[in-house]
C-alpha cells in the first residue's frame, strides 16, 4: 500500500475557476467517481480555514459518509481537507493549482492516514481492498470530469 497517490493535469481554465469548483463540496458528486456530495457543518457556509463538513460516498450499493476539516484554503492555489471517520483518521486530501501558459496544472494527492483499524474495515466499509490503486483511478477520473467542465464553460 502506498502512502500517498498523487494525479495532475493542466486543464485550459483559469486557477480560480477550478479552485471554485474543487472547493464546492456541495457539488463534489460532479466531479468524483466515489464521492457523491457534501454538507457544510456547524457555522460553516464555504471553504474557509478549520471550516468542517460532511462527505457521503457510494461505490455500488456500498454508501458511507466521514467528516472533513479543511486544512488549506487559498483561492487558486490549493485546497486540502483531512477527513475522519469517527474518531479515526482516513486520509488528506489535497488540490494545488498553478498557472501554465493557456491554463492551470491541478495537482491531486491523497494521503493515507488510516491506521490498522480502519485499514482493516476498508474493504466491508466501501468494498475496496487496495485504496491507493482504486484511488489513483478516480482521482485521474476526477480531473477528466473537472477539465470537462471548465473547458465546456470557457
Amino acid at each position: 500500500m502506498a502512502d500517498e497517490v498523487s494525479v495532475e493535469r493542466v486543464i485550459n481554465a483559469p486557477a480560480d475557476e477550478l479552485w471554485s469548483r474543487v472547493s464546492n463540496v456541495e457539488r463534489m458528486g460532479d466531479l468524483s467517481p466515489e464521492n457523491i456530495g457534501g454538507k457544510w457543518l456547524g457555522d460553516a457556509t464555504g471553504p474557509a480555514m478549520g471550516a468542517r463538513f460532511k462527505g457521503d460516498n457510494r461505490r455500488g450499493k456500498k454508501k458511507w459518509s466521514t467528516t472533513a476539516k479543511i486544512v488549506g484554503c487559498e483561492p487558486g492555489k490549493v485546497f486540502a481537507f483531512d477527513v475522519t471517520s469517527g474518531p479515526f483518521k482516513v486520509a488528506r486530501w489535497t488540490y494545488r493549482f498553478e498557472p501554465t501558459d493557456g491554463g492551470c496544472r491541478v495537482t491531486e494527492v491523497w494521503t493515507d492516514q488510516r491506521g490498522k483499524f480502519v485499514t482493516f474495515m476498508g474493504k466491508p466499509v466501501s468494498g475496496v481492498a487496495d485504496r491507493a490503486s482504486h484511488n489513483k483511478a478516480s482521482m485521474e477520473a476526477t480531473l477528466d470530469r473537472l477539465a470537462a467542465l471548465a473547458e465546456s464553460a470557457t
